[in-house]
């Protein structure tokens, strides 16, 4: 494979506006729509050519459903999605297929996301016999150099994913959305079902293929550790909205929400003789079908006031390239 020169030409690739993902929750006898989930609820952010953006928050805060939304397998409910300058919000049948090849998936689960009735070579070359006319010789050659890239011997090639790790299943997954060469990669929870000690691997395996590649990342994680390791924009979500964008530098040095103050100062201390004060937030994350008027965040909020409860903050720029969404820097 070439290796892609093109590297963070500062040209825009992903714009999302006013992204909306509402899942119906049915009742009755007639299993009619009575209600919504809003798991995404009115998000915006870019990502340019060559950059990693990370997205973070607690568990069902909407962060899967951003990326699977963006790769078309869920429909939007309301919003834009430009990728590369061509609006893919509602395209559908042959034209979505010919826009997937470029922006692929990781999935969170090594052991759930393969065909465990395929050999490692028929998973790989799926994508290249899909969408490619090439001879199963060409595509030998093709899928032997991308497990080399991953990491993993040739002799996988005709082995079964029960075969290996879960590290190792993961390599499998990232050598199968290489496949088409995307210029985006969506990676969602890549590391969270891995031990501890894999993690860091695997990690470094996608730095690496980044700038081999010149891949565009959407990273989405829970873990802030893992996220600022891999990401040059951070945006932080909660309760399906963005409550601050900004650079990795400014937004763990000087985190300005208070819900990412609070992620932050969860983060362990490698060294025990520093005191790392604790924000404990209180009370539980509320339902999504029926979220608190105004701020998302303010039935937890240790700074909350009155006026939080009836105005839900816009996120806007407060900082060069730092934003918030939060009354008190109004």
């Amino acid at each position: 494979m070439m290796k892609n020169t093109d590297w963070r030409n500062n040209k825009q690739l992903l714009d999302v506006q006013n992204l909306k993902t509402y899942y119906p929750v049915k009742g009755g006898f007639l299993r009619r729509k009575v209600a919504e989930v809003k798991a995404v609820d009115n998000i915006s952010f870019t990502i340019k050519s060559g950059e990693t953006f990370g997205l973070v928050g607690e568990s069902g805060c909407g962060k899967s459903t951003v990326g699977r939304t963006i790769l078309r397998l869920l429909q939007p409910t309301a919003g834009k999605i430009f990728f590369n300058g061509k609006d893919i919000t509602h395209i559908r049948g042959r034209t979505l297929r010919r826009e997937r090849k470029n922006f692929q998936m990781v999935f969170q689960d090594p052991y759930a996301s393969l065909n465990p009735k395929q050999m490692v070579g028929d998973i790989i070359s799926e994508p290249l016999r899909n969408y490619t006319g090439k001879r199963m010789k060409q595509l030998k050659t093709e899928v032997m150099e991308l497990l080399t890239k991953v990491g993993l011997p040739k002799d996988a090639y005709y082995k079964y994913a029960h075969e290996f790790s879960g590290g190792q299943r993961q390599r499998i997954g990232i050598a199968r959305s290489l496949a088409l060469k995307p210029k985006l990669i969506i990676a969602d929870e890549p590391v969270s079902a891995l031990d501890v000690s894999v993690q860091s691997q695997v990690l470094n395996l996608l730095k690496e293929l980044q700038h081999e590649f010149g891949l565009t990342y959407l990273f989405i994680a829970h873990d802030l550790s893992v996220v600022k390791h891999m990401s040059d924009r951070i945006g932080v979500m909660y309760l399906g909205n963005i409550v601050e964008l900004a650079d990795k530098k400014n937004l763990y040095r000087n985190p300005l929400h208070p819900y990412t103050q609070a992620l932050i100062s969860a983060i362990p201390e490698p060294d025990p003789r520093k005191k790392k004060e604790r924000i404990v937030l209180e009370g539980d994350v509320p339902n999504p079908v029926h979220p608190p008027s105004g701020c998302p965040f303010h039935t937890r909020c240790p700074v909350a006031e009155e006026k939080c409860q009836q105005v839900k903050p816009i996120l806007k720029e407060v900082k060069q390239g730092h934003q918030v969404a939060c009354i008190l820097y109004d």
